[in-house]
């Protein structure tokens, strides 16, 4: 066994054995405005619920170990004192890994995940209409951890207001464990899925994805791609040129196969393939190839 001072490591590091030894940690979504009306969307696996009587949750925005800096939700909820907390289930893992990107400040996760905001009843920040649990919550303290990179921020919510798709009750009007699917974080790129195990889930590209907002209508439309596949389909920094797609094309005979029956269910379903081996940039060259 190997013993570890913290101080003797980078934060980097010891985030990591953290993380990765602390699991599986739910997931809160929190939904936030700025104090001039603008959204924004992130979501946090420092979370939990901490009481029943009041109904108090607390998540923690810690501050970015690699500059030191603090995010969006953190300044948004200092300064309007109102939170919306959205569970995470399979159905939209992916469009929510895809909405922690660092988008310039003014840029709406909403839109660039895909998801659709509707109005809350007791609170400002809009809810995750694709979320099958959303909690309104007043932001009653927040504390600070410390003023170093990686230090927490305890930010203690008190739900004002709480919605449940019925899509996740049984026949008593329970949470089914089963029909909900949650899913939490683990170390890296690790989640798991409460009803099935481990899965691994990319994280978005730093050099920013197009966003699901960029993907085509015909493509966002095709019954053939769940909200999973537009969240992979939308980090990618840039569509494959006409070139790279004819260079691909030309290299794979399944493809021309594809391509020759002249049908799109068909071509997206060869496409839905690469995306369920984690292949993006040849999921997207089948979707646009011609």
């Amino acid at each position: 066994m190997i013993s570890i001072d913290p101080k003797d490591v980078s934060s980097a590091k010891l985030q990591g054995y953290l993380q990765s030894a602390v699991g599986p940690r739910p997931i809160a979504f929190a939904s936030t405005i700025d104090k001039n009306g603008v959204p924004n969307l992130s979501p946090f696996s420092f979370f939990n619920i901490f009481s029943a009587n009041p109904p108090i949750l607390i998540f923690s925005p810690a501050r970015r170990v690699r500059d030191n800096t603090i995010k969006h939700t953190l300044i948004n909820a200092e300064a309007t004192r109102e939170v919306v907390i959205n569970v995470v289930n399979f159905d939209i893992v992916q469009q929510t890994s895809l909405s922690s990107s660092e988008y310039p400040e003014g840029v709406s996760e909403f839109v660039k995940a895909g998801f659709t905001a509707i109005p809350s009843e007791r609170v400002k920040p809009y809810r995750v209409a694709q979320s099958p649990v959303q909690f309104e919550c007043k932001v009653n303290e927040i504390i600070s951890l410390g003023t170093q990179g990686g230090a927490g921020n305890l930010v203690i919510c008190e739900i004002l207001k709480m919605h449940i798709s019925e899509s996740v009750l049984d026949e008593n009007g329970n949470i089914d464990p089963v029909k909900i699917d949650l899913v939490s974080r683990m170390g890296g790129n690790w989640y798991s899925r409460a009803n099935q195990g481990l899965f691994e889930v990319a994280k978005p590209i730093t050099t920013l994805g197009i966003g699901v907002d960029q993907i085509p209508n015909f493509v966002k439309e095709s019954a053939i791609f769940d909200g999973n596949d537009l969240g992979k389909l939308g980090n990618i920094e840039a569509l494959p040129t006409t070139e790279e797609i004819d260079i691909f094309v030309k290299q794979n005979f399944a493809v021309k196969g594809v391509l020759s029956s002249d049908d799109q269910l068909k071509q997206f379903k060869k496409a839905k393939e690469y995306l369920d081996q984690d292949d993006v940039d040849s999921a997207w060259k089948v979707i646009l190839a011609k």
